[in-house]
């Protein structure tokens, strides 16, 4: 319970920012999941249509702060080579 105006505003604050991130996380883990669900499929058409969606949400992700630009190149580099690798012997 905050004490202070400031404290309030921080609160309102936090809550819509926390919603706000979420949503980003919640969509950064769909699309990075839709890749690896083609993947397994063996369709490496709609693999790579996934991939391409997943990195412009990556990076947007990144770029709005929700997650360290560094984590945003491990997610590509680690969707990349899954791609390269299982979708090639598909």
């Amino acid at each position: 319970m905050p004490n202070t105006k400031s404290a309030a505003k921080r609160l309102r604050q936090a809550r819509s920012r926390t919603l706000r991130n979420r949503s980003a996380k919640s969509e950064l883990r769909t699309s990075i999941k839709k890749v690896r669900q083609a993947l397994d499929r063996g369709n490496r058409d709609a693999a790579m249509v996934a991939f391409q969606a997943a990195v412009a949400t990556i990076d947007k992700t990144a770029s709005k702060g929700v997650i360290h630009s560094r984590t945003a190149a491990r997610y590509k580099s680690r969707l990349a080579r899954h791609l390269h690798t299982r979708g090639s012997a598909a």
